[in-house]
């Protein structure tokens, strides 16, 4: 989140993006298993996008629609800029939290409410929302009888799911500035405050957080990033371009904070265990925003990427001890295709060109490309952007929240993008901004076909987290986003079917040395006529935000699958197949002696 005057992409200006619409094919026109889905997709416009080295020309039907209003989801992210501070704290906003918390096989939302700045150098939180989803696109809040209401105490940015007490209820860490919040789901509905004696008493900074069992002792652990050392008494005036205006002060004008991992005692504490693990300590810290743990070199451990702001990513590869070594520099997957640091926010990985190898997407500040690191194997990325259509059109937003999803299940995986500057008088590119769909072309070029997605897609907005999952059991992914200042969107994916199969993969790790959440888990499908199809289970990811428990694969035209197969964390692999399309698998991990 590097903060420039003026927004000039190389070679090119913002009117370039109009260009880039015509380049790129915009136009401005319980769990159980679910019953088949039908297509209940309204009209939309088709856009053709192509050329001759892409193949043959691609149609895409993409629609998304906001039902938050009428779904009974009421909530906004409030950042306090009103008290007139122009704190850098304002700037972060908020993320997104998707959990069944209740196990019922809906999607329950979890939403940080931000906090507000006191006359007398005073910083609150705003209470967190909660919303039970009821099916139907009915969502009731219940953040009183859930007991998250009346308890506000620290300014919230992230919501991490992740169940650490292996219960079976999936629990939420609150990161935000003055500290976290540790809600232990007790399986009736309610959430306790289970920070005190958990030996999470980090008053630094958060950003966002992971979960995943890094030891692989079958417990969770977790990773917190923090960001920059801010406070009422480190809090500069910095004046913006348009005259006589203060602005919030960029990042470069404060020390960075040094992330913390914990691990689980397993008994409900934690003991923080970042210098013996290896992480980079105070002096050569980032300043984090996005996490993601996922097994990236896929042998087997849980591995953590960091989005670091204007100093370069961190990629910790895992020993399968929870003994980690720094190797994004050497990786290839730490700064800009020119070796410059970068402003990044968003995180997610998979599988864009189908060879099998999980590649990894950042989101980064304006003037600056979003970031596609292919995976070439082993451990070695290569930066992309400029030749899958990204450099353009993604220098001239603000990059935030960002997820891989299949949202026209034609077997390839696209991704969404959430945008919204943070200073408060940009002098060129607008405050409020445009988010980004995707799709992916054959593996090759990505395509930004948000315009003629839906009114919610072709409007600017103050965007931060995403998170994405099933909220309606029909098949197809649908997005939550949290904005800054502005209601929370729930987007319904109405995308047409046209024939369309897919599936739906729940892991449940059941080994000693797995975790419920089976985090680091690998799924292949194989389908007729389609490559292979890999994804993983994933935790963080995007930014501040959680995911959905499940994975959706896109099965084309075909209603079959005929082979899955599962690398559990650790090692042991299960096969299943065939298997018909159009239905929720949910699967326990077999043990050796079942």
């Amino acid at each position: 989140m590097r903060f420039r005057l003026g927004l000039k992409v190389p070679g090119c200006s913002v009117a370039l993006l109009l260009l880039a619409c015509v380049g790129w094919g915009c136009s401005t026109s319980p769990e159980s298993d679910p019953a088949e889905a039908g297509d209940k997709a309204a009209p939309a416009v088709e856009i053709s996008s192509g050329s001759q080295q892409d193949g043959p020309v691609l149609q895409t039907v993409a629609r998304f629609v906001d039902r938050a209003v009428d779904a009974g989801v009421d909530f906004r992210y409030r950042n306090g800029q009103e008290a007139g501070y122009y704190s850098i704290v304002e700037s972060l906003g908020g993320g997104i939290g998707l959990l069944d918390l209740d196990r019922d096989g809906d999607i329950d939302l979890f939403v940080p409410g931000g906090g507000q700045f006191g006359p007398e150098q005073t910083i609150d939180g705003h209470p967190s929302g909660v919303f039970l989803n009821r099916g139907e696109w009915s969502f009731l809040p219940v953040a009183t009888e859930a007991g998250t209401a009346g308890v506000a105490s620290r300014y919230s940015h992230g919501a991490a799911v992740g169940d650490f007490d292996d219960d079976g209820f999936p629990d939420v860490l609150v990161t935000g500035y003055g500290g976290l919040v540790l809600w232990h789901n007790l399986g009736d509905g309610t959430f306790e405050n289970a920070t005190p004696g958990s030996g999470l008493d980090d008053t630094r900074w958060s950003s966002s957080a992971a979960w995943g069992d890094l030891n692989g002792d079958g417990h969770l652990d977790l990773y917190v990033a923090h960001y920059v050392d801010w406070s009422f008494e480190n809090n500069p005036y910095c004046p913006s371009k348009k005259a006589g205006k203060q602005d919030i002060c960029p990042p470069r004008q404060f020390r960075p904070l040094p992330d913390t991992l914990y691990l689980s005692d397993g008994d409900g504490s934690f003991q923080d265990a970042s210098e013996a693990a290896g992480l980079v300590q105070q002096g050569a810290s980032g300043k984090g925003l996005g996490v993601m743990m996922c097994d990236i070199d896929l042998d087997g451990d849980l591995d953590i990427y960091v989005c670091n702001d204007t100093v370069p990513n961190f990629l910790y590869r895992n020993d399968g001890r929870g003994n980690f070594r720094e190797v994004a520099m050497q990786s290839g997957a730490a700064v800009s295709e020119t070796g410059v640091p970068e402003g990044s926010m968003g995180v997610d990985l998979g599988d864009y060109n189908l060879d099998g190898r999980l590649d990894l997407w950042v989101t980064n500040y304006e003037r600056e490309s979003i970031a596609l690191y292919r995976n070439d194997g082993p451990g070695m990325f290569r930066h992309v952007s400029h030749i899958t259509g990204l450099t353009t059109i993604g220098g001239l937003f603000v990059g935030w929240g960002t997820s891989f999803l299949d949202f026209d299940l034609d077997g390839d995986e696209d991704v969404f993008v959430s945008n919204g500057h943070v200073i408060r008088h940009p002098s060129e590119a607008p405050l409020r901004q445009l988010p980004l769909l995707f799709e992916n072309r054959q593996g090759r070029r990505f395509a930004n076909v948000a315009p003629a997605a839906g009114d919610y897609l072709s409007s600017p907005h103050m965007g931060r987290g995403v998170a994405r999952g099933d909220l309606d059991n029909d098949g197809d992914i649908d997005l939550v986003v949290c904005h800054t200042n502005e209601p929370v969107a729930v987007l319904e994916n109405r995308t047409g079917r046209r024939g369309r199969h897919w599936l739906g993969v729940h892991l449940i790790g059941t080994a000693a040395t797995t975790s419920r959440d089976a985090a680091g888990a690998i799924v292949t499908i194989s389908v007729e006529g389609l490559p292979d199809q890999t994804r993983q289970v994933k935790s963080g990811t995007s930014y501040a935000s959680s995911n959905g428990p499940r994975m959706t694969f896109g099965l084309g035209e075909t209603s079959v699958v005929k082979r899955v197969e599962i690398r559990w964390p650790g090692g042991g692999t299960q096969l299943l197949g065939p298997v018909d399309g159009d239905q929720l698998l949910v699967v326990r991990q077999k043990v050796v002696g079942d």
